[in-house]
């Protein structure tokens, strides 16, 4: 048999291993930077002036004190956070380390000192809420439209005209709205797990009022005999419904008897001897019990007003009809898409029906842009007797299937499958890219401020895209130009030779 040849890898050269010193290390910053980094793009289309007059707005400047922080930066690395989708500590590392960050920033240097301490964005987060940050979005909405207006070759040349067809409009453009929820980054909430947790949290508070106390001896609270029978029912791969029950009466035993011991502590003492957070533990762990006794008594498994976790008891559970998950634990928003830009008009930790949100989501379009919609593109929730009533009042189409047997003229007026796709894409970017699905933050406002923040990097990231793309366009006009005149002027050569030869 015939041996083969084989083709070997090639022989990588050896490089040795020894870091370079920081000398011998070839830095480029003697190099201008690139003017086409999405950093620098960014910053120049931002009004940074006018974002920083909103902030300090609601965030006035102290006469006294410490000199609070540029504006510029604070909203800057909250945009940076949520575009990149990095947690508090890798933002800050990153701004430190990016020389495009830190133009973004408005450096006028690169400088390798963290902006500020990583715990100060809880801080922002409390000062940027819904409100503030919605009138952010407002602006980046006129400054697309005045971005669209220069572009515009139809404008008429005449102001006086414009402004009377401005005066003129009474319903233009269009509105699609949804709601979807925005899961906490909790773990998934069992009735044995909460109990459990309540436990371990009761029994913390005991020791904290035991030692401020008269008492001689402290009471009783079977915390290794709870943990060992919580174990036993935790660790089983399979559970059976008398399993769960069993262990549900041990843990609201052992809890309940450590609320009562609390209660004969507190009854001891002349004042309150626990700070603001162990207070509202105290609060939400009795309130926890009250709720999983009614329901172990009742034999259900729904509640009004349900604590799904004890270190954040506003949050709710919101049902959804989705296949992946029936049930998702957080809060639920209603946004509405105008133009490519994303509003979101409302915010509740409360599960809510999205028909009662659509007059307010119309009533809004009409403040923030001074006319009303031409058409709504909303779900068939959205669609009931008195959405339809309301618009047909307020002249506006409602892009949906009437009511009823329809005729022939009505089904052609009704969404077709492609034209909601922008809202549902909108959803699918917040929360593959900027985290919408797994909201980080554990109070309630920051909770808030979180979600208004990538809404506010959504319309960044549009209103970016939209002035690239115009560039591109300006780019091709001029390629397409130099290929007309090169053609004319072929043409013309060829038509003189004509000419020529027939003379």
């Amino acid at each position: 048999m015939q041996n083969t040849s084989k083709n070997r890898a090639p022989a990588r050269k050896y490089v040795s291993t020894k870091q370079l010193s920081l000398a011998e290390f070839e830095s480029p910053f003697e190099r201008n930077l690139n003017p086409s980094n999405r950093w620098v793009i960014l910053s120049k289309l931002l009004p940074w002036d006018e974002l920083c007059s909103i902030y300090w707005k609601y965030v006035p400047e102290k006469s006294t004190g410490r000199t609070p922080l540029n504006p510029r930066i604070v909203l800057g690395a909250i945009i940076i956070k949520h575009l990149c989708d990095l947690d508090d500590r890798e933002t800050v590392d990153q701004i430190s380390e990016n020389i495009y960050m830190q133009y973004f920033l408005g450096y006028t240097s690169f400088c390798d000192v963290p902006p500020f301490d990583a715990s100060l964005f809880v801080e922002f987060r409390k000062r940027l809420g819904l409100e503030q940050i919605n009138k952010i979005n407002e602006r980046i909405s006129k400054i697309k439209q005045e971005l669209e207006k220069k572009e515009d070759k139809k404008k008429q040349n005449n102001d006086d005209d414009n402004f009377q067809n401005q005066q003129d409009i009474t319903h233009k453009g269009s509105l699609i709205t949804d709601a979807t929820a925005c899961p906490q980054d909790i773990a998934f909430p069992t009735d044995i797990d909460l109990l459990n947790d309540a436990r371990e949290k009761s029994e913390v508070l005991m020791d904290v009022l035991f030692k401020d106390s008269s008492m001689q001896k402290k009471p009783r609270n079977y915390r290794e005999r709870a943990r060992k029978e919580y174990l036993k029912i935790a660790q089983k791969k399979t559970k059976t419904r008398k399993d769960i029950r069993t262990a549900l009466k041990q843990q609201l035993g052992y809890l309940g008897r450590n609320i009562r011991s609390i209660v004969a502590i507190l009854e001891t003492l002349d004042n309150i001897p626990l700070n603001k957070k162990q207070y509202k533990y105290l609060l939400v762990i009795q309130h926890l019990y009250q709720q999983q006794k009614m329901m172990y008594d009742n034999k259900t498994h729904s509640v009004e007003d349900r604590i799904v976790s004890i270190h954040q008891p506003h949050v709710r559970p919101i049902v959804r009809g989705k296949a992946k998950s029936k049930v998702e634990f957080g809060s639920k928003i209603n946004i509405t898409l105008v133009d490519g830009i994303t509003f979101l008009d409302d915010f509740s930790w409360d599960a809510f029906n999205e028909g009662t949100r659509l007059k307010n989501s119309v009533e809004k379009y009409k403040e923030r842009l001074g006319y009303y919609p031409k058409e709504v593109l909303a779900d068939k929730i959205y669609c009931n007797r008195e959405n339809r009533a309301y618009l047909k009042e307020k002249g506006i189409i409602l892009k949906a299937k009437p009511l009823g047997r329809p005729a022939k003229v009505a089904l052609s007026n009704q969404v077709s499958p492609g034209e909601r796709n922008p809202v549902e894409g909108k959803f699918g970017q917040a929360k593959t890219a900027y985290g919408l699905d797994r909201i980080k933050a554990r109070l309630s406002n920051t909770s808030e401020s979180w979600v208004a923040s990538i809404i506010l990097v959504l319309n960044l990231v549009h209103l970016a895209e939209v002035a690239l793309l115009w560039k591109l366009v300006e780019q091709i006009k001029i390629v397409l130009k130099k290929v007309l005149k090169f053609f004319k002027y072929f043409w013309y050569e060829n038509t003189i030779n004509k000419k020529l030869r027939v003379a």
